[in-house]
């Protein structure tokens, strides 16, 4: 019986929080992963965990605001694998939650050149190579929040980019079926990690009280990864909103 061919699948921001938990899944999944992000050690030290239990991870340290970074990333996959079945575009930042006339505009410019440039770069990237290989297509999940939905106070730079990448992502969806390319976004609410461990400490709510906020573990948010992953390109799950059951989202406060 023929053995089925590995499928690709690359994950940005994957050194950390989420998208280490996602790559973990997809490569106990069986997929041949490629983990991206700016700091090389994290990257390898999950491809050397992931060698020494016969799964396929290789580690390129990119930075997804470059675009000079991520054509070379793109390249690496394309040398090393022919095609990409898979883009988890995970990579983001956030900024200090500050008044808006009080941000530094080096914070703003560094997360619209991440969140909402880098994004876009993959996308592209990724939508070029699923166009050209044979067969043709592929999948494209991005990583949103519920501040796509909802804001924070003070999470201006944040709350734009979010509303940004829902954009790109009913475009990809749109310009994708030509391609068989599909494109979904899951929009994140309290995913414990090492970044978002201080909510559970206190954040500023919309009536001016600071509150801690009740969290969920990361490998959720790798299950629904693995879960539309999963999925045969002719359905999709365009939209999902993955949160703690009880933070302080829907309701009002």
């Amino acid at each position: 019986m023929p053995t089925a061919t590995p499928k690709i699948a690359l994950v940005t921001g994957a050194g950390s929080g989420i998208g280490r938990a996602a790559a973990r899944a997809l490569l106990n999944d069986g997929w041949s992963v490629v983990l991206a992000g700016r700091r090389a050690e994290p990257l390898q030290t999950l491809a050397d965990e992931a060698q020494a239990h016969g799964q396929t991870a290789l580690a390129v340290p990119a930075d997804v605001s470059d675009p000079a970074s991520v054509q070379a990333l793109f390249d690496a996959i394309e040398r090393s694998f022919g095609r990409l079945d898979l883009l988890f575009n995970n990579a983001g930042v956030n900024a200090p939650a500050v008044p808006m006339d009080e941000l530094p505009l080096d914070q703003w410019f560094s997360v619209v050149n991440t969140n909402v440039t880098g994004v876009f770069l993959c996308a592209r990237a990724a939508f070029g190579l699923m166009r050209r290989q044979s067969p043709q297509g592929g999948r494209i999940i991005n990583n949103g929040s519920i501040s796509a939905q909802a804001p924070r106070p003070f999470t201006a730079p944040y709350t734009m980019s979010k509303h940004a990448v829902t954009g790109l992502t009913k475009a990809l969806a749109l310009d994708g079926r030509a391609f068989n390319i599909v494109a979904s976004q899951i929009d994140i609410g309290n995913a414990l990690t090492e970044l978002s461990e201080r909510m559970t400490r206190g954040v500023l709510q919309a009536n001016g009280t600071v509150a801690p906020e009740p969290m969920m573990d990361a490998s959720h948010v790798a299950s629904a990864v693995r879960h539309i992953a999963g999925l045969p390109l002719e359905a999709n799950v365009l939209n999902m909103t993955l949160m703690a059951s009880a933070m302080p989202f829907v309701g009002r406060g």
